[in-house]
């Protein structure tokens, strides 16, 4: 049998034998190319059914052979494998993206961590070796200089917030001290219209966040959380601290 890839012309014409239909039928069932080549031969049907009405031919069985399609049974078997192999196609795309996606995000804690271990002795200032802390939130509070800070005589948390002017409206990042737990809490802007946006939330754990008499350092230290409103800078009026019960823990002028 020639090239079982050459055969799919004379498949489709209805010319090959019992037995070559039968071992061309095999290959075509895991050959996404033959299955191609055949649906294209396929779209010529019309033209070959005319020539069995070509006058002066007499070779009607001629055309009828031309015309000539694969079995039910065949087309449905191609149909299956073809659809099969395809969502295996969609599957290791799928896992092949998301792996690429998970290096993506594990590559900056990566170099982060790699970063951490050349804190001793070298004294060298590039800044491949520079250690990030584990909160960029901290981080990003130490370096804006512009903050507003205040504490609720009644509850003693105080807050300070280091903002920024920003294209989309104001960037907040919050540190709030002196504050128990467990409790939820919201910050909210409010404009000078007397308009209210949430900036962020989170939650307190029971040991709270910078406690200066607790007896672990964890709730000993400040918590940090980053935000942002939509509302410029210059139009908000004050900050509110509250908690989800809508008791408020301190307020903050702009």
């Amino acid at each position: 049998m020639p090239n079982e890839h050459e055969t799919v012309g004379a498949y489709a014409l209805g010319i090959l034998d019992d037995a070559e239909a039968t071992t061309f039928e095999a290959h075509l069932a895991s050959c996404e190319w033959c299955a191609q080549q055949l649906d294209e031969l396929a779209g010529m049907e019309p033209m070959l059914a005319a020539l069995a009405d070509l006058p002066g031919t007499g070779t009607p069985s001629l055309g009828e052979s031309l015309s000539a399609k694969p079995a039910p049974r065949v087309v449905e078997k191609l149909v299956d494998e073809v659809a099969e192999r395809r969502a295996k196609k969609r599957r290791r795309n799928f896992y092949m993206v998301a792996a690429a996606g998970a290096l993506i995000v594990s590559g900056p804690f990566v170099a982060v961590a790699a970063n951490s271990g050349n804190d001793g002795g070298g004294g060298g200032t590039g800044g491949t070796n520079q250690t990030l802390s584990a909160n960029p939130a901290e981080d990003l509070f130490e370096q804006i200089p512009d903050k507003i800070t205040a504490t609720d005589p009644g509850t003693k948390v105080s807050v300070t917030l280091a903002l920024q002017k920003k294209d989309w409206g104001t960037g907040v990042v919050t540190q709030l001290t002196n504050v128990k737990g467990p409790e939820k809490c919201v910050l909210i802007a409010i404009g000078k219209n007397g308009e209210r946006e949430t900036v962020t939330t989170w939650s307190v754990p029971e040991w709270g966040y910078g406690l200066p008499d607790a007896k672990t350092d964890k709730a000993k230290q400040p918590l940090y959380v980053q935000g942002g409103a939509s509302l410029d800078l210059n139009d908000i009026d004050k900050f509110e601290v509250v908690n989800f019960d809508g008791e408020k823990l301190v307020e903050v002028d702009a």
